[in-house]
């Protein structure tokens, strides 16, 4: 069975006059979440941080800002919409709206076009396209207001595309278990010390959230065999790790290609082990983010199969 694994992501940093976020009622949050047509599945928090699981990924709630990822044909803009209303304009220093080609962008509630029209109803803003047309690309709605980031204010994603070897046939098979999926991933060396919240999805697909004090990590699986789609997101700092996360991930997971974005990354234009960089661009913008995009693809042919549609 298809599902569309590729998230819409959002990130809203409020001013500081504006209401801690972390204060606000479930209520809140419920609404929130259900304007992407989501549901919260469970949740973890610590001092800094409150990380919700979702039927569509996830969201983490600081007391300044917000990062949602929703998949499937979510709504997340809405979500967005949302939050502008019952916080005020006046209350937002940024917004980041990202969305990623879809595999069947047909079957989508909206298009990244009809996002921005809908998000410049409540707010002003860039909209950018990253990458080919005819290849993976990624599409950016960023607010002009006058914020600036700090350059400590990291974030890099790893987006996998056709994953293959014993990791994916097992995350395809029918007896799975979290414990099991979370050793093979070796998530425990490679986010050591973080509190967890995972899912395992029926019949397929997983979810984990991380946190470890203002610290996140969230990784969400949809391991269909004709639509494989794997997302990893934190803004750890990954250039002093012990342990290369996102190198180690690609050597387990091996997809056919996959994405790197980064946001003030220290690790832009990385290197990956048998696979070649095909494109790749770095873009500043005037809230202080530098904003990376890397596309990788294995360097050997792949023998394709027909599909009978």
């Amino acid at each position: 069975m298809f599902f569309e694994g590729s998230e819409k992501k959002l990130e809203i940093i409020v001013n500081e006059s504006a209401p801690k976020l972390r204060s606000l009622d479930r209520i809140f949050w419920l609404g929130l979440v259900a304007a992407s047509n989501a549901d919260i599945l469970s949740s973890i928090n610590n001092e800094y941080c409150d990380a919700y699981l979702l039927s569509e990924s996830s969201l983490f709630v600081w007391d300044d800002r917000i990062v949602m990822l929703t998949c499937g044909a979510s709504t997340l803009v809405e979500s967005a919409c949302y939050c502008i209303e019952h916080l005020s304009e006046q209350a937002i220093a940024y917004i980041c709206y990202q969305r990623k080609n879809e595999y069947y962008a047909h079957l989508q509630a909206t298009s990244f076009t009809d996002d921005v029209f809908r998000l410049r109803q409540f707010i002003a803003g860039q909209a950018y396209r990253m990458g080919h047309l005819d290849s993976h690309h990624h599409y950016i709605f960023s607010t002009n207001k006058d914020y600036q980031a700090s350059q400590l204010d990291t974030t890099n994603e790893l987006l996998m595309y056709h994953i293959s070897g014993a990791v994916a046939d097992y995350l395809r098979g029918e007896q799975q278990s979290t414990v099991q999926i979370s050793q093979m991933l070796q998530l425990e060396q490679l986010f050591n010390g973080f509190s967890i919240d995972q899912y395992l999805f029926s019949p397929l697909g997983y979810s984990i959230n991380g946190i470890r004090g203002a610290e996140y990590f969230t990784i969400h699986i949809t391991p269909q065999e004709n639509s494989s789609y794997v997302s990893v997101e934190t803004n750890i700092d990954l250039s002093s790790t012990p342990v290369d996360v996102f190198a180690e991930l690609v050597r387990l997971l091996h997809p056919s290609s996959c994405d790197i974005i980064g946001f003030n990354s220290h690790i832009a234009n990385k290197p990956f082990l048998n696979y070649l960089c095909l494109s790749h661009c770095a873009m500043p913008i005037e809230q202080g983010f530098t904003i990376h995009f890397n596309h990788y693809q294995q360097d050997c042919s792949e023998l394709l199969n027909p599909t009978l549609l």
